[in-house]
């Protein structure tokens, strides 16, 4: 093994017991969060043992950091974030988020999505109009919202945004670990979430 490698994994149990400490969090609750054992937990932060993908994955999440940040790779000097922009349908995704889990923020592009599906799912969304005019329609409401204006509501009611008009539209949305479910249809029939 070179000494670069060795001095990296020699490395990766100091930070996890300082982010562990950061959080405050105590081995049983990570442990629990993780389900990795606490006599592993503390040997990986006290260098008894070698950090593995199996581990340090859990652990990344469990403290909300990217896994680079727990092997200490070096920052790449250029702050933007490089995502792929994911193309469906007439509408373009790009995601702002670099981590896994937790807040999600999403840049939209809206181009021709005029025909009103409504679905449900659980969680909570937001979202800001950055240009054009969107149409939402959230349970018996049918709303438009212009540039500079905000929407917030329970994604549990169903809902459908796209396009007021044939322009194309922009928006920011938000959403929590919930948001990135499946939605399920909305029609005549009872939906139950579980």
């Amino acid at each position: 093994m070179s000494d670069d490698l060795e001095q990296v994994l020699n490395d990766v149990g100091p930070r996890l017991r300082a982010l562990r400490l950061k959080n405050g969090a105590t081995l049983a609750q990570l442990a629990k969060t993780t389900g990795i054992s606490i006599s592993t937990l503390s040997r990986l932060e006290s260098g008894g043992r070698r950090p593995s993908l199996e581990l340090l994955l859990p652990l990344a999440r469990a403290h909300r950091v990217p896994l680079d940040e727990l092997v200490g790779a070096p920052p790449t000097g250029d702050p933007r974030v490089h995502q792929k922009p994911i193309v469906r349908g007439g509408r373009t995704d790009i995601k702002l988020t670099r981590q896994a889990g937790g807040l999600q923020c999403f840049k939209s592009i809206l181009e021709d999505q005029r025909d009103p599906q409504p679905r449900a799912h659980e969680g909570y969304e937001w979202f800001y109009v950055l240009s054009g005019r969107l149409r939402l329609v959230l349970g018996d409401q049918d709303i438009v919202l212009k540039r500079g204006e905000a929407a917030e509501f329970d994604t549990r009611v169903p809902h459908w945004f796209g396009n007021a008009d044939a322009r194309p539209v922009e928006i920011l949305s938000l959403f929590g670990p919930q948001g990135e479910r499946m939605h399920v249809r909305a029609g005549a029939r009872t939906v139950v979430i579980p």
